[in-house]
């Protein structure tokens, strides 16, 4: 595996991760209303994204009316053992607010993610939301994206071979593997990351990206965060775009 997605866990991190995640529960609409009468959230996947869930569930025990729309089959999975209701994966929903984690946030407050191999389904789940709460700590920050993390890059099986090569020409792209085989993402597709280093123009290599055939989504959330909250040792900031 990549060494960026190695996971480094602590009591420290846990707490701001938790912090940021219970700070989340105050971007829902007030009154608990959503626009179209019901409370639609997006539920976000990642380990922080995991800790909100949790905190949504214990909220949804204690009497407020909503329903979830999971990014991933482990945060239905999720979801669904701590109460909350989900709406099918078919769609089109009026999410009224989506909660997702990033692995990296940089200056503009443009986005990697992906490091759970769900950002397809986290980019379509972001599309369509009136609003977008990204939850971190403080070690996700960066100047530029790429100064951190690999840009993972959802591919077809099919001719994977090809579309690396194709790949190499903006970065050195690393198959993702665990336990001795690819990592599959729950479409059954491959997850390259492409160690790019600090990208200048984000956007721009976002699109670049996309026309590669056999790219099915990039890791790239450009200009897709409305909210973002950042825990870190004295509390949690509120981080605005625009």
């Amino acid at each position: 595996m990549d060494k960026a997605y190695i996971p480094t866990s602590t009591v420290a991190g846990e707490d701001a991760k938790r912090r940021a995640a219970q700070a989340a529960l105050d971007e829902l609409p007030a009154g608990g209303a959503g626009a179209h009468g019901q409370l639609v959230v997006g539920l976000g996947t990642g380990s922080t994204a995991k800790l909100f869930v949790e905190e949504l569930g214990a909220r949804v025990r204690a009497g407020l009316k909503l329903v979830g729309v999971p990014t991933s089959e482990g945060t239905r999975a999720l979801a669904s053992s701590v109460g909350i209701t989900l709406l099918d994966d078919e769609g089109p929903w009026a999410i009224d607010v989506n909660v997702d984690g990033a692995d990296e946030v940089s200056a503009a407050l443009d986005l990697i993610k992906g490091g759970g191999a769900a950002h397809t389904r986290e980019k379509i789940i972001n599309f369509a939301s009136r609003r977008n709460v990204i939850i971190v700590d403080d070690t996700k920050l960066s100047t530029r994206l790429g100064e951190r993390w690999s840009v993972p890059i959802e591919v077809l099986t099919f001719a994977r071979g090809t579309t690396r090569a194709a790949l190499a020409r903006y970065g050195n792209p690393v198959l993702r593997q665990r336990d001795g085989g690819p990592v599959r993402t729950d479409a059954g597709n491959l997850i390259y990351d492409l160690a790019a280093g600090a990208i200048e123009a984000p956007g721009a290599l976002d699109r670049a990206l996309h026309d590669i055939p056999g790219v099915v989504e990039t890791g790239l959330f450009v200009g897709r965060a409305d909210v973002v909250l950042v825990a870190g040792d004295s509390g949690v900031r509120r981080l605005v775009r625009g």
